[in-house]
């Protein structure tokens, strides 16, 4: 009986079935010497891994940014190396996350997306934690938010809709993301008009409250996000299936081969190759984010740069680069309903995870991190949060909806270039924007 196995030649037998010869099986994993086969397979998970991404150039600012970080050299080349690093090693974490996603199945895969999809952003905000930089956590975490939202939504808006009428997306997948970042944005402005009260009244404890509430608040959101992950994976996951579909519709010969090709594409790693994978680069941020956070001191005193405009704006462009080029490429595909879901599905795991979290480890470590922001960026939050309802409530999107939302990130960023560290003000100002939005 012939073999379905491949011949000593690496030949595949004529008697082998002629499904699943999409990808062959490398000869090496079915070396018996083990001492040749594990160094081969390395080699092997170390070059996919290597050319999974064009930016994987930018690699080579690793090794500069760590021993330039080492030897202490001047700030600016220690910031600026260690920046440059970062963005590779943000689309190997992602690659890896996909890779380990794709054996382990849709639930433990969203929640491994959940966790890892925005782990320079958490690793960099834990370094600024661990020391005392509460500025740089909560900017950190509001950029990632606005960056997501307005930056990646509007580029695809604009890229996407160029050329075109108008792309459509599920309104209710949208509704949904946006009335949680709703909900996001409440739990700034409480605490914020909270502190207005406190620090009116005789009670010396405001900031002992405020942490109160901060704790409290940190575990309702995690709950929500709990919640809303058993949404989308379980209870209503048929809301989230992909892009552009209509009900009984026919798949152009197009979607079908590239649906045909992406169901033929097996990972490349094991799950243990993608686990080791995925934590060797978590280090290897984990030390880049050290250096880059220890030099920012520095960097701001000798440039016009602020702590909050370094968080808020520099570190997440960097930290999601790799996601924000994916959201841009399914939007110029028409896939809408994706890109909505990279797009606003990350400012979620950011305002209902993330945060949260270093809200509690703040609590368990001794930080006074708290959902208490600055009141300018928490008007910004929510007036942000509210232009993205407005845009997205009607199912549809083009170019100059993009541009709207690419100018308000904009105007933004130019408002926190020459927004000063030290600048506080009453959050009453909130309250009464609020009740205007609210009476129309």
């Amino acid at each position: 009986m012939p073999s379905t196995a491949g011949g000593p030649n690496g030949d595949i037998d004529e008697g082998a079935p002629l499904l699943g010869r999409g990808r062959r099986r490398p000869s090496y994993l079915d070396e018996h010497r083990l001492w040749l086969r594990y160094p081969l397979y390395t080699y092997h998970v170390t070059k996919v891994t290597l050319l999974s991404n064009w930016v994987n150039v930018f690699l080579v600012f690793v090794p500069l940014g760590i021993i330039a970080g080492a030897r202490d050299l001047n700030p600016t080349a220690v910031f600026t190396l260690n920046f440059l690093a970062i963005i590779p090693l943000a689309a190997l974490l992602s690659f890896a996350t996909e890779e380990l996603s794709a054996k382990l199945g849709q639930t433990i895969g969203g929640l491994l997306n959940a966790t890892f999809g925005n782990a320079v952003e958490l690793i960099v905000s834990i370094v600024a934690l661990i020391d005392n930089e509460i500025r740089i956590v909560q900017s950190s975490m509001l950029g990632s938010i606005l960056s997501n939202i307005l930056l990646v939504l509007g580029c695809c808006f604009f890229f996407g809709g160029y050329g075109k009428v108008k792309q459509e997306f599920n309104t209710t997948v949208a509704s949904t993301m946006s009335s949680l970042m709703a909900v996001a944005s409440a739990s700034l402005i409480i605490p914020a008009t909270l502190y207005s009260v406190l620090d009116k009244s005789k009670d010396s404890n405001s900031e002992d409250n405020i942490l109160i509430l901060s704790h409290g608040t940190a575990v309702i959101l995690l709950i929500l996000y709990t919640m809303y992950l058993y949404f989308q994976l379980g209870s209503h996951s048929h809301l989230f299936k992909a892009v552009n579909e209509q009900e009984g519709a026919e798949p152009t010969d197009e979607e079908a081969v590239i649906e045909d090709d992406a169901d033929s594409n097996e990972p490349e790693l094991t799950p243990w190759a993608a686990g080791i994978v995925l934590l060797i680069i978590t280090i290897i941020v984990a030390v880049c984010a050290e250096y880059l956070v220890g030099s920012i001191d520095e960097i701001v005193k000798t440039t016009r740069m602020s702590k909050t405009f370094i968080g808020l704006i520099l570190i997440p462009i960097v930290g999601n680069a790799a996601e924000h080029v994916t959201a841009v490429i399914v939007s110029m595909k028409d896939k809408m309903d994706l890109a909505i879901n990279v797009a606003i599905g990350s400012s979620l795991q950011i305002a209902l995870l993330v945060t949260p979290f270093l809200v509690i480890l703040g609590w368990i470590i001794d930080r006074p991190m708290t959902l208490h922001f600055e009141t300018f960026e928490t008007v910004v939050f929510f007036l942000s949060v509210l232009v993205v309802n407005y845009l997205i409530q009607d199912g549809e999107s083009n170019y100059l909806e993009g541009a709207m939302l690419l100018g308000t990130y904009t105007i933004i960023a130019l408002a926190f270039y020459i927004y000063p560290d030290d600048a506080t003000g009453t959050p009453l100002p909130i309250v009464s924007a609020v009740t205007k939005l609210l009476r129309g």
